[in-house]
């Protein structure tokens, strides 16, 4: 997917936030907006949003020293998210259909966004989470379903720290000794990185690969080898989070999106409207099968 004009104000929005978030210095933050204004004036519109994403971040952590600036943020999630864990397996457990109860409380745990959203609270994730059920959704389950017993290699790609605890609700579901679930390679924002999936439990479930890279998204020849070795060989990619749509959506590859719909360049591609939590194909796959279902 490619980046639009409508983005470049969302750009500059997401870069004075950040500088905002990480360093107390008005010097810093006008810095990091001139630095990026100047990029942004050339930028190629080509490329998907993630990309600018990864230079905005790169440049924050060189400017303040800080290699994690968001580390005590992703800290605080999953402690947040390991707490709510057992009542949410609870629900899926005595749900009729726990692959698609699973899937709703991942999708859900992408509120846990803080590139979207600097200042999401606690508060706010635990009412999104026990809004799981009543917010708009459209999910392609029984697709997945039948992708999901025909493959025998999955990659499931993470997303943020804190949602990566929901996300084990749905890779439990999975034939995890099929699974293998990549991180991000560096801290970017609160994406989760290797410790974020430990923190989880997921090193005791399936197994785990740095993607080698920094880019709040997957941008295929900025990974490693080993994990574009994953990603070619998998019969079936399961990919969390708007930033891995923006960058996978127009790959000839099986792959599920899993993601809550965080602005109109998105939701006009997707042809969802924002906030609606969906599983869905990538582009080229648009048409829907049978047995899709939307939720209000």
């Amino acid at each position: 997917m490619r980046a639009s004009i409508d983005c470049i104000p969302c750009f500059v929005r997401q870069t004075l936030e950040a500088a905002r978030f990480v360093s107390d210095y008005p010097s810093v933050h006008e810095g990091v907006l001139r630095e990026i204004l100047r990029c942004l004036a050339s930028l190629d519109l080509d490329r998907p949003p993630p990309f600018v994403g990864q230079m905005i971040h790169r440049r924050l952590r060189e400017l303040t020293g800080n290699p994690d600036p968001y580390l005590d943020a992703k800290n605080r999630h999953n402690r947040l998210a390991l707490q709510l864990l057992p009542e949410l397996k609870e629900l899926v457990r005595k749900s009729e259909d726990p692959l698609k109860t699973s899937v709703l409380l991942a999708i859900t745990g992408n509120v846990i966004d803080l590139g979207a959203r600097g200042d999401l609270t606690e508060d706010e994730v635990r009412s999104s989470m026990a809004r799981t059920f009543s917010e708009p959704f459209h999910i392609d389950i029984e697709h997945l379903r039948r992708e999901i017993g025909k493959a025998s290699s999955i990659l499931y790609l993470a997303d943020n720290a804190g949602e990566i605890v929901f996300d084990r609700l749905l890779i439990e579901e999975l034939p995890v000794e099929q699974v293998t679930v990549a991180v991000r390679g560096a801290p970017v924002i609160n994406d989760a990185v290797m410790d974020d999936a430990k923190a989880a439990g997921l090193h005791g479930l399936v197994r785990l690969v740095s993607n080698g890279s920094d880019a709040p998204g997957t941008i295929l020849d900025d990974c490693s080898l080993e994990f574009q070795s994953c990603y070619k060989n998998a019969d079936l990619v399961i990919a969390k989070g708007q930033g891995n749509y923006e960058t996978l959506s127009s790959e000839e590859k099986n792959i599920f999106f899993l993601f809550k719909i965080k602005c109109g360049t998105v939701a006009s591609h997707t042809g969802f409207k924002p906030g609606t939590n969906v599983l869905t194909r990538g582009s080229r796959s648009r048409k829907q099968p049978e047995g899709s279902t939307i939720g209000e």
